[in-house]
């Protein structure tokens, strides 16, 4: 069975739910550590009112018994905290009342998906496209992310990632284990390596709230710890770099997305872009460089994963951009609604979770098997098949 979620709910709803089909029996969870990343989601320099309000967990209602999965669906809620202030607004039964009541929205925000999902769904509430569209649900990715993290660390693969970029300001380079960089962004407000890039990117973020607008910038994923063989050549949708680039695409606000050095590859000549190959009875095959960023054709070479995201400045500003009212057709500038000046921080942690996720959908197609036992000795016969080749 193929791994798969869905998630339903809204930003001002009761809760945010998830649905995850497909995860192996037998796989103990942590909880402190699924709400952990949680939590990381939520911090982060330049954060909105939002995050003072939502003190987020997730709930597994169903498919988890005795602090392991059963092999049934997993169900995970996160429960809005907000949803008090918004009982009314957001009831699902039917409400009398005037628009200025029901808080209706006919005023559409630039960079939003509220007049594209209007017009598509012939929703005159703009409020019912806000309330699902908005980077609120990606709270329950996260939670769903973190069981798939959990499962590849059984096996060995770890995740973790850093923010290269915040508008103007940029991160030196560096070249930290793993380990390290994890220990050294979690420290930091901003989620960068480097202190004094810290310091900078807080002052940057403060200017630009100051202004009353947002700012975007480049994150980072790496995953260790994988094996050759995940993804396939034979089909364009069975590419695992290509799954990867379309689940960090589907993160609000994501505009852009490279493996290894990306966009830098068509500056180069094919002599600098390609890792050689080299073998050692200790190790295997393995590459002097890792320009490709752990694929080649599709399929992971046991190199390290590594992608990066561009995420636009978050479109709800306060200083407010020109739209047009969808009842009179007037001009008018766009309403603001709360939001943050900054949220790439929190961005980094939603693309390992979506990472993590294809990841480990990919892991259990090459080694599949309904219990924990099984795919670990589906596992241990293909690496010993790699050893022996």
């Amino acid at each position: 069975m193929s791994l798969r979620y869905l998630t339903a709910g809204e930003t001002h709803g009761p809760q945010l739910t998830a649905i995850v089909e497909g995860m192996p029996s037998n796989l103990r969870i942590d909880f402190e550590a699924l709400n952990f990343q949680l939590l990381r989601r939520q911090k982060g320099y330049g954060r909105g009112r939002r995050m003072q309000i939502e003190q987020d967990q997730a709930d597994i209602v169903g498919g988890v018994r005795h602090g392991q999965t059963t092999g049934a669906p997993i169900a995970l809620v996160v429960v809005n905290n907000d949803w008090k202030h918004w009982t009314k607004i957001m009831n699902v039964e039917p409400m009398e009342g005037t628009d200025e009541e029901k808080r209706r929205v006919h005023r559409p925000r630039p960079g939003h998906a509220d007049l594209n999902g209007g017009l598509k769904y012939d929703l005159k509430d703009l409020r019912n496209v806000l309330e699902r569209s908005s980077a609120r649900e990606t709270a329950v990715r996260v939670a769903v992310g973190a069981l798939a993290r959990q499962l590849l660390e059984v096996f060995g693969i770890r995740i973790g990632g850093q923010v290269l970029r915040i508008g103007e300001i940029v991160a030196p380079a560096n070249n930290l284990p793993l380990d390290e960089l994890v220990a050294r962004t979690e420290a930091s407000s901003v989620r960068v390596a480097d202190e004094e890039t810290e310091k900078k990117m807080e002052a940057y973020i403060d200017l630009i709230k100051k202004e009353g607008d947002s700012v975007g910038g480049v994150v980072e994923c790496i995953v260790e710890g994988l094996p050759i063989g995940l993804g396939s050549y034979v089909q364009y949708d069975r590419k695992l770099d290509a799954r990867i680039a379309q689940a960090v695409m589907s993160i609000n606000a994501f505009k852009g997305v490279e493996i290894g050095i990306g966009f830098e590859a068509g500056e180069l000549r094919g002599s600098q872009v390609h890792d050689e190959i080299l073998h050692s009875e200790e190790t295997g095959y393995t590459r002097a460089s890792n320009r490709l960023g752990g694929f080649e054709g599709g399929i992971t070479n046991g190199m390290p994963i590594v992608v990066r995201g561009v995420m636009k400045p978050i479109p709800t500003l306060y200083k407010p951009l020109r739209s047009v009212d969808i009842d009179t057709k007037e001009p008018f500038n766009a309403q603001v609604e709360r939001s943050d000046a900054c949220a790439v921080p929190a961005a980094s942690v939603v693309m390992e979770s979506v990472v993590a996720w294809e990841v480990a959908k990919a892991f259990l197609e090459k080694f599949g098997g309904d219990s924990m036992e099984e795919i670990k000795a589906n596992y241990d016969n293909y690496k010993r098949q790699l050893e022996n080749y």
